[in-house]
C-alpha cells in the first residue's frame, strides 16, 4: 500500500513538473530575450550563472540532512526546525557577502552589482524553498510538495505573460524580469514556510554551534563535489563576459536600408559596436552570452528529464549496494533507456538546428550553430546522470571530486583559447569537450570500482544505432518540403531502429520496470 502511494505521488510530481516547468525556458525566457535584446539578456545570463557558482554555500547539506531525518522521525521537525532555519539564514549571509565581494573585485560596475544583488536574493529564496520542501517530503505531504514545487513558476509565468502582453502598462526590461522572479520565489517561500510552521509545536530562531558544525562537517565532501560540478557547468557564460570586451557606448546605428536610404533608429545603448556597410557586428561578452543562453535553453529543459530519471535511481542504487546486490544489469538497462532517446535528441538537434532554434527562440536563429553543438552535450549529461548517480550512491566522492577538478581545468583552458576567436561557439565546443570527458571518466570509475565486464555486444549495438540515426537524419532533411514531417519521420524511424539494432527490447524495458 505504501509503495503504491509513493509511486502515485512521484508520478504526480513528475507530470506536474513536466507540464509547468518546461514552459519557462521554452516559452517565457525566449519571449523576454526577444523583448529586451541579446545584450541585456546576456548580461542577465552572465550574472545569473555567476550567482549560481557559489550556490552550495546556501545549503551545504542542510536539505539532505533534513529530508533524511524528518522522514525517519517526524517528531524531529519541531526539534530541528529552529536550528536549521537559523543555519540557513547564516549561510545565506555568508553566500551574500562572498558573492558580492567577488563581483566587486572582478570589476562589475554599479549596474551589474545592482542586478547581482537581486539575483543573490533569488538564489537564497530558491535554496530556502528547497529546504522547506524537504520538510514537506519528510512529513510525507507529497501533494503539498508537488504544488509548492511549481508554485514559483506558475506565479512568474502569469506575471511575465501579463508584462509581455502589456496588461500592466509596464514595459518589460531585465530588472522587471528579475523582480518578477523575486516575487514568485518570495510568495512560494512564504507559502512553504507557513505550511511547515503549522506542523511544528514551537518555533524560535536560535543558534546551535555543535549542531551546525556537525552538519557542515558531515556534508563537506558532498558540498565540494556540488561546488566543483557547478563551476564546470556554469562557467561558460561568466567567462564570455570576462574574456570578451565590455565597452559601453551610445551610438546611432542603422538597422536596415529602405530604397537605398539609411533608416536612422533611436539613440540607445549598445556595446562595442563595429559597423560595416553590410551589417552590424556586435562584439561583446554580454551579446555573446545572450547567444549562448538561447542555445543552452533546450539543453536545460532536457536535463530536467534526465534529472527526474536519476532521482528515481539513487534510492534503488543505494538499497542494492547496501544489500550487496549486483547493480551491473540495472546500470546497463538505465544507460540504454536514457541514452537511446538522448542520442536521437542530440543528433536530431544537430541536423535540424536552424528549424528548432527558430521555434524555441520565436523565429530567431542567430544561435543555431551554438545550439547544434550544445545539444550534443545532452548525451554526455545523460550518461553522467547514470554513472554519477551510481558513484554518489556508493560514496565515491573522492573520485568524483578529482574528476570535477580536471573538468574545470579543461573547461577554463579551452574557454581561454577558444572564446577570443570563436566567442559563444568556442564556449559551446569547450562545454562539449568537458561534458564528454567527465562522462567518460565516470564510466571508467564505475567499471573499475564495481568490476563491470566490458559489454562488447552493447558497444557494437550502440555504434550501429548511432551510425543509423546519423545517416537517417542526413537523408531525412530532403524527404518532403516540410521539415516538421521530415523530423517526425526521423523520430519514428529512430524509435524502430533502436529495436532493430538490438539496443532495445521489450524484455529489457519490462526488466527495468521490475526494479521500480
Amino acid at each position: 500500500m505504501q509503495q503504491k502511494k509513493f509511486v502515485k505521488n512521484i508520478a504526480f510530481l513528475i507530470i506536474l513538473n513536466l507540464l509547468i516547468k518546461p514552459f519557462w525556458p521554452l516559452g517565457i525566457e525566449p519571449a523576454v530575450q526577444k523583448a529586451v535584446g541579446n545584450v541585456a539578456y546576456g548580461e542577465y545570463a552572465i550574472l545569473f550563472n555567476f550567482s549560481f557558482l557559489l550556490n552550495i554555500i546556501l545549503d551545504f547539506g542542510v536539505t539532505q540532512f533534513n529530508n533524511r531525518n524528518i522522514a525517519q522521525n517526524n517528531h524531529l521537525l519541531t526539534k530541528h526546525f529552529s536550528s536549521l532555519f537559523s543555519l540557513k539564514l547564516a549561510l545565506g549571509v555568508v553566500y551574500f557577502i562572498i558573492t558580492l565581494l567577488l563581483g566587486y573585485f572582478i570589476g562589475y560596475d554599479y549596474r551589474y552589482m545592482k542586478l547581482l544583488f537581486v539575483l543573490t536574493i533569488n538564489q537564497f529564496l530558491i535554496s530556502m524553498i528547497l529546504y522547506l520542501r524537504s520538510s514537506l517530503l519528510g512529513l510525507h505531504l507529497f501533494k503539498t510538495d508537488s504544488f509548492v514545487s511549481v508554485a514559483d513558476r506558475i506565479i512568474m509565468i502569469v506575471i511575465c505573460i501579463g508584462l509581455i502582453l502589456g496588461w500592466f502598462g509596464i514595459q518589460i526590461d531585465i530588472m522587471i524580469f528579475v523582480y518578477t522572479q523575486t516575487l514568485g520565489y518570495l510568495l512560494t517561500a512564504i507559502i512553504a514556510f507557513m505550511t511547515v510552521y503549522y506542523k511544528t509545536e514551537h518555533f524560535t530562531l536560535k543558534w546551535n554551534w555543535p549542531f551546525s558544525l556537525m552538519i557542515l562537517k558531515q556534508s563537506f565532501p558532498f558540498a565540494i563535489l556540488v561546488l566543483l560540478m557547478t563551476f564546470y557547468n556554469r562557467l561558460d557564460s561568466v567567462m564570455l563576459g570576462y574574456i570578451l570586451p565590455q565597452q559601453n557606448m551610445y551610438v546611432f546605428y542603422l538597422l536596415e536600408k529602405i530604397n537605398d536610404t539609411p533608416k536612422l533608429m533611436a539613440y540607445q545603448p549598445i556595446h562595442d559596436i563595429v559597423i560595416s556597410s553590410q551589417h552590424l557586428a556586435v562584439n561583446t561578452g554580454a551579446y555573446q552570452a545572450g547567444i549562448y543562453a538561447k542555445a543552452f535553453r533546450l539543453l536545460e529543459a532536457g536535463n530536467m528529464i534526465s534529472y527526474l530519471f536519476s532521482i528515481q535511481l539513487i534510492p534503488i542504487f543505494s538499497r542494492m549496494i547496501k544489500l550487496k546486490e549486483n547493480v551491473e544489469q540495472l546500470v546497463k538497462l538505465s544507460f540504454i533507456l536514457l541514452v537511446t532517446p538522448a542520442l536521437v535528441v542530440s543528433v536530431g538537434c544537430f541536423f535540424y538546428n536552424h528549424e528548432l532554434s527558430a521555434i524555441i527562440n520565436h523565429g530567431v536563429t542567430d544561435s543555431a550553430k551554438e545550439f547544434s553543438i550544445l545539444m550534443l552535450c545532452f548525451t554526455a549529461v545523460s550518461v553522467t546522470y547514470i554513472f554519477g548517480t551510481l558513484l554518489t550512491a556508493n560514496g565515491n566522492l573522492k573520485q568524483l571530486n578529482s574528476m570535477a577538478v580536471v573538468g574545470i581545468l579543461i573547461n577554463v583552458v579551452l574557454n581561454f583559447i577558444l572564446i577570443p576567436h570563436y566567442k559563444a561557439y568556442g564556449s559551446a565546443i569547450s562545454s562539449l569537450v568537458t561534458q564528454f570527458f567527465t562522462a567518460g571518466i565516470q564510466i571508467y570509475f564505475a567499471y573499475k570500482i564495481f568490476k563491470f565486464k566490458i559489454n562488447t555486444r552493447l558497444i557494437l549495438s550502440l555504434i550501429i544505432y548511432l551510425i543509423g540515426i546519423i545517416v537517417f537524419n542526413y537523408f531525412s532533411l530532403t524527404f518532403t518540403n516540410n521539415w516538421l514531417i521530415n523530423f517526425a519521420i526521423m523520430v519514428v524511424f529512430c524509435g524502430i531502429w533502436a529495436f532493430l539494432s538490438g539496443l532495445l527490447s521489450i524484455k529489457s524495458i519490462l526488466r527495468f520496470v521490475k526494479y521500480q
